[in-house]
């Protein structure tokens, strides 16, 4: 009787730690999270820009976690943003660099200069050259100097922007059909973006409107100018009927401001015209005549498009918060399903199925060239009206001026050439 109870008793020891461990199997074990690294300018004369791109990857970071994560070979993982405060200067961001590494990141996310971009592209070959269990790729959201994706192409830079070319050629689709101008001047930032934006303007003015007079070119130094009027009075006093612009930041609304101060009643051909103050310091004398491009605007039309920026209100609901661009939000999603698709974190798996990124959001699709890492997607060109109506049911950042679709553009109207010899590693 004893030897039957204690077998008994054995019996049911061993169906409980069965039962126990059958519980914790089904339980997957916790994953760490994936690193990634923000490295912008978060202080100085653009610090505004930083915070309104940290939002963006926020919320795009949110989205992604909201559904339970990234699915790995290893079980769920997490997305977990770091910020680095690169100040805007080359030298932070490469200490920037070195402090995410060091932290665990594997993603790099920058974008606000393409000097800073340019610094960081070669830290990261030498880096990754050197140390192969710590590899990172650099996802490039706003950095737009043509050479990036063209003879300074990288395997581990990937740009989800259109590049400044790309940009000039969505613009120079309106222009050349504005019959009645005769005279424009460029003026642009005193570095390597700003002097690709007046080399590929002036290249495709002598293109599709050769009649057009360079009325005068200008470079002022980057986010230094504290006042523009010695510029614009240039500017109205050269007879330009028109300004093409690079210009972002403060130095953009800084300028526009300006224009309006000395009575500048020309257009402007911008390239971030819409966005963080350039509408409210522009007013009514901004209306009909400033135009922008971009990938995507509030105002495209479309129920998706609609619903997506209704939800970043909801999330961000300050009118000083009003600063969203679905590449952003496009290249998170892009990044997750290249690390779905390769079953794990590692860059080098990782990069090899961005190469191959098919992406859709709001309405917008984009696809990632693997020749040059060079994301391709439609761009719309807009110009600024007063809030209202079917075409401008939204305004930016409270102001009571939107923007208006011009015109839409497919991903292959501005797809070009690219001059990448890309060297690719084998493992």
């Amino acid at each position: 009787m004893i030897h039957l109870l204690r077998s008994v008793t054995r019996c049911f020891v061993w169906l409980f730690l069965c039962v126990c461990f059958a519980a914790h199997a089904q339980k997957p074990p916790i994953q760490p999270p994936i690193q990634l690294a923000m490295i912008e300018g978060m202080s100085g004369p653009f610090a505004n820009t930083g915070e309104a791109v940290l939002r963006n990857l926020v919320w795009a970071v949110e989205r992604v976690n909201g559904r339970g994560g990234v699915s790995t070979s290893e079980g769920k993982r997490l997305l977990v943003l770091n910020r680095y405060d690169s100040k805007g200067q080359n030298e932070e961001a490469l200490t920037s660099l070195r402090a995410a590494i060091d932290a665990g990141a594997q993603y790099i996310f920058q974008g606000n200069s393409s000097a800073n971009a340019a610094v960081l592209i070669d830290a990261i070959q030498k880096h990754n050259e050197r140390d192969l269990q710590k590899r990172v790729l650099f996802l490039n959201y706003s950095a737009v100097d043509p050479a990036l994706t063209q003879d300074k192409c990288n395997f581990w830079h990937f740009r989800f922007d259109a590049h400044a070319d790309m940009r000039m050629t969505a613009l120079m689709q309106v222009l050349k059909q504005d019959s009645k101008l005769k005279s424009v001047y460029l003026i642009g930032q005193d570095y390597s973006f700003g002097q690709a934006v007046l080399r590929e303007a002036k290249q495709q003015l002598s293109n599709l409107r050769p009649d057009v007079q360079l009325a005068g070119e200008e470079l002022h130094p980057m986010g230094r100018v504290k006042d523009f009027l010695p510029y614009v009075s240039k500017i109205k006093a050269s007879g330009a009927q028109a300004v093409i612009t690079g210009n972002w930041g403060n130095d953009l609304t800084l300028l526009v401001k300006a224009a309006k101060e000395v009575g500048f009643e020309g257009k402007f051909y911008t390239f971030y015209g819409n966005a963080l103050g350039a509408p409210a310091a522009m007013g009514d004398a901004g209306v009909g005549k400033v135009l922008a491009v971009a990938e995507w605007m509030p105002n495209v039309p479309g129920a998706e498009s609609a619903k997506f920026y209704q939800s970043f209100k909801q999330r961000f609901d300050k009118p000083s918060e009003d600063y969203v661009h679905l590449r952003m939000q496009l290249m998170i999603e892009a990044l997750v399903q290249a690390i779905e698709k390769a079953g794990t974190s590692e860059p080098f798996s990782v990069a090899l199925q961005l190469e191959k990124a098919d992406v859709s959001m709001g309405g917008q699709r984009g696809k990632m060239r693997a020749q040059d890492h060079q994301f391709q997607q439609p761009l719309v060109v807009s110009v600024m009206a007063k809030q209202g109506g079917a075409e401008v049911p939204f305004d930016v950042e409270g102001s009571g001026y939107g923007f208006k679709t011009v015109k839409l553009l497919k991903a292959s109207d501005v797809e070009l050439p690219s001059s990448c010899k890309m060297i690719r590693p084998t493992s």
